[in-house]
């Protein structure tokens, strides 16, 4: 599918009115439709609907993202922040009119169960009473991302933003390590009161919407939203356990060994960014060199991304270049009414430039591969499928890393799985904590804060903070921007960890028998719920138990071949 340059792209605003004219005309040509092709017809059209709107709210959305100083981004998101629950409120409703409908067996044919399993996850966790706090919500929300985004931060000279201290506190010099850290959290330390009142806003909101739906607790909404439609809090509490029982110890030995390594007595957390006293690797050249090379990646690499990541950047869709005012991290979105996605990151000389954007990367290249799906609700699996295929291009990128880092790529790669693996408990702890405060939701600041440091010492003991007084009376959390943005995604990283860590097994014994199967998922997009994915793919679920022993094993034995 051939994509128009993004500078091309200029949907303008909806028009409440003409929309819900539209879904109108929908309702009633449903109703009278004569046969099983006709109401096809309807349903086509109202994708095709929802795909304009799509369109339009990613556009609006990532201009902002993109600069968080302009006023005219700013109000056009404010707009669609008060549009969207309105949106939703008539997209739901022509869900519930397709799921009560007479011909509901029809079109489960047509479409498969997974739309309607999706639909009645939507319908049950929206009514029309919780459209004024939705629109709240997301208000909340860019005022959290405008404060993040507006850091300015003197070091060592000069004015950072949030990501471009990153490579301050990887630096191989100790004390500039700790005088980053010491910046970063004083920005933090600054804002104290207006980002403990956020969150503190955004728990109450959350927890109101929930009861307003008749449901026990946010939680339960949360898991709604989020899709999980073949598992529970019961089952993510079980996979937390697994990686309490089989990944921690193995953290804390490899914590243990970065010390060694650095020579330092005590590892502060300062130093865990720093795996390597030589320094992090580091891509060899700038934006533009980084650009070439992952075209010949992906040109070595096979399959279809060599040709989709030369149309992605030669249509424009991407950014990756730190500036002043542009949001901070990285993700993926997409323009369905043109079939394309759209790449976003901060690129600051260091190794996660490469990892965020090969990340991104599989991101896109799903849901472009996707864009056939009959359905929108297709185009992306539910979120911790999606992150599969970030996470898995990471891991099947691999043998070509000497593209970026020559003859540190083994370096590279052996940090990046020692990186996977650290990650695993802290992943778990963001969802813990999460778990925690929603059946607490009255707790206070400091008692928040008590909860996240009984997640730490859970399943990260070997943390140190020592004179960072901010993180160490228990507000790490509030670095992690998922916590306030988009309340319990985060475990999903966890789990799709889990089964990319899979991948890599099987690549290390055949690596076209992994490409060849995340080629093959690519284009299923999110026609199966979570589990019955993976068992497509021949991989084990998460839930399953001993589902890590195998790659904790084999990441032990290639972590120890010529550790040193």
């Amino acid at each position: 599918m051939a994509m128009p340059p993004f500078s091309a792209l200029a949907p303008a605003e909806p028009d409440l009115a003409q929309v819900k004219a539209r879904y109108a005309e929908l309702d009633a040509r449903f109703d009278a439709a004569a046969d099983a092709e006709a109401r096809a017809q309807v349903v086509a059209d109202w994708d095709a609907l929802r795909r304009e709107l799509s369109t339009i709210s990613s556009w609006v959305r990532l201009r902002f993202q993109q600069d968080t100083k302009d006023p005219g981004a700013k109000a056009a998101r404010d707009r669609m922040d008060q549009l969207e629950p309105k949106l939703t409120e008539l997209a739901v409703g022509f869900k519930a009119k397709l799921l009560g409908s007479a011909h509901r067996p029809e079109l489960v044919a047509r479409y498969g169960e997974q739309a309607f399993a999706l639909w009645d996850y939507d319908a049950r966790g929206f009514a029309p009473e919780i459209k004024d706090d939705l629109a709240a919500e997301s208000k909340l929300i860019g005022e959290y991302t405008e404060l993040l985004a507006s850091a300015a931060i003197e070091f060592q000279g000069a004015t950072h933003n949030l990501s471009g201290m990153t490579p301050f506190c990887e630096d191989a010099d100790r004390d500039l390590r700790h005088r980053a850290q010491q910046a970063v959290w004083g920005f933090y330390a600054q804002h104290q009161a207006r980002l403990d009142a956020l969150y503190g806003e955004l728990v109450a909101l959350r927890e109101g919407m929930a009861r307003k739906l008749g449901l026990d607790s946010y939680t339960e909404l949360a898991y709604l939203n989020m899709h999980r439609i073949d598992y529970g809090p019961d089952d993510v509490a079980r996979f937390r356990d697994e990686v309490a029982r089989h990944v921690v110890p193995l953290a804390l030995e490899l914590r243990a060994q970065q010390a060694a390594t650095l020579g330092v007595e005590r590892l502060r957390y300062w130093d865990e960014p720093l795996l390597d006293p030589r320094g992090n690797p580091k891509p060899q050249g700038d934006h533009d060199w980084l650009l070439a090379r992952a075209q010949a990646m992906f040109d070595a690499v096979g399959g279809g991304l060599s040709p989709f990541f030369r149309d992605l950047a030669g249509g424009g869709y991407l950014d990756l270049e730190t500036r002043e005012g542009k949001a901070g991290g990285g993700f993926c979105t997409s323009f369905p009414t043109v079939g394309s996605p759209f790449v976003f990151a901060n690129f600051n000389g260091t190794e996660g430039d490469v990892k965020v954007f090969t990340h991104e990367v599989g991101h896109a290249y799903q849901n472009f591969r996707s864009q056939g799906q009959p359905l929108l609700d297709y185009h992306w699996p539910t979120i911790e499928g999606a992150e599969v295929f970030s996470m898995g291009l990471e891991f099947l990128s691999w043998p070509h890393m000497e593209q970026f880092f020559g003859a540190d790529a083994e370096r590279y790669r052996r940090g990046h799985l020692r990186e996977s693996l650290l990650f695993l408990p802290y992943g778990v702890a963001v969802d813990h904590f999460q778990h925690r405060v929603f059946a607490e939701p009255g707790a206070s600041p400091a008692e928040r804060n008590a909860m996240w440091l009984d997640m730490e010492r859970r399943y990260l003991p070997w943390r140190d903070y020592g004179d960072l007084a901010y993180p160490a009376r228990g507000a790490f959390w509030q670095r992690q921007r998922h916590i306030y943005c988009y309340p319990f995604y985060y475990v999903d990283y966890t789990l799709a960890l889990t089964c990319a860590l899979q991948l890599w097994v099987l690549s290390l014994d055949d690596a076209a028998d992994a490409l060849a199967r995340y080629e093959a998922l690519c284009p299923q997009g999110g026609r199966r719920p979570f589990q019955a994915m993976l068992r497509e793919a021949g991989l084990t679920s998460p839930f399953e138990p001993g589902c890590l022993e195998e790659v904790v094993q084999r990441a032990r034995a290639y972590l120890e071949r010529g550790a040193g």
